[in-house]
């Protein structure tokens, strides 16, 4: 092989990466958000735990695979679990009840997107008072001061709409509605609503509460929508390995012969 043969191909391999070069990484990101904005995390996993670290509540099957109910052993609170809800669909049903065979007192549903600190905050409560209590619920005279104080400490402007009473986050990204007609329909229409997203009317979750709902179990929902901090896990971020190159080296012209042909005749 002459000079020139050589250079050529190692300018050729020096441009072909080699075997081992590293190959690309995701790197997932955690940010620290406002709770509202958290990781929904795995309901299906809060709800087991639930269960195991709360003997006072006894889980029974239903007659369909994909819903679960949890009594509470004085029989005045129950909460319904579906298994297979949609993003929008309720994941949680939540009924108080006077005694195991009086009227439904109150409800409160929440969907399966619902950050996972938030619902933390609104098991820990539910658990924590008298049971008999809170079936009984909170009169709405006394409800709306208590829940919006965590918001209005926060600087959430209160907006009247008609029959309807918004606070909302100062990006617009997260609030609570009250509704002051169906305040006076306990038993049928959503009376608060708790919400994330883009609008109150295209949420990325929601909270659905009626009257009587107790006070201390909205007041934890406002209260993390208004202080609590978490982390949210953001799209991966590709990282190519670099590849360093070696420039080719010019061809060089060939050595002269030590001894030169003579000349022909």
């Amino acid at each position: 092989m002459t000079d020139t043969e050589r250079h050529t191909a190692h300018a050729r391999t020096s441009l072909t990466p080699p075997d081992t070069a590293p190959t690309a990484t995701a790197a997932p990101l955690v940010k620290r958000v406002p709770a509202y904005a958290a990781d929904p995390g795995d309901h299906e996993a809060v709800f087991n735990v639930f269960l195991d670290n709360n003997g006072d509540w006894e889980k029974y099957r239903t007659w369909y695979d994909n819903t679960s109910i949890a009594n509470h052993e004085s029989l005045t609170l129950r909460i319904l679990f579906d298994h297979d809800a949609g993003p929008r669909d309720a994941a949680w049903t939540l009924a108080a009840y006077e005694s195991p065979v009086s009227e439904r007192m109150w409800h409160m549903t929440l969907t399966p997107t619902v950050p996972a600190p938030v619902l933390g905050a609104l098991l820990s409560t539910l658990t924590a008072g008298d049971a008999h209590d809170c079936a009984l619920g909170s009169p709405i005279e006394t409800t709306v001061t208590e829940v919006v104080k965590p918001l209005a400490d926060v600087g959430w402007t209160p907006v009247v709409d008609g029959r309807w009473m918004r606070w909302t986050s100062e990006q617009g990204e997260a609030g609570a509605q009250f509704d002051a007609f169906a305040a006076h329909d306990p038993g049928l229409l959503d009376t608060w609503t708790l919400w994330a997203g883009p609008s109150v009317n295209q949420p990325a979750w929601t909270i659905r509460a009626s009257a009587y709902t107790p006070a201390d179990l909205l007041s934890a929902l406002t209260g993390e929508l208004a202080h609590g901090l978490s982390t949210r896990r953001t799209a991966a971020v590709t990282t190519a390995p670099s590849r360093q190159h070696t420039p080719a080296l010019p061809p060089t012209a060939p050595s002269p012969s030590p001894h030169p042909s003579a000349p022909r005749r």
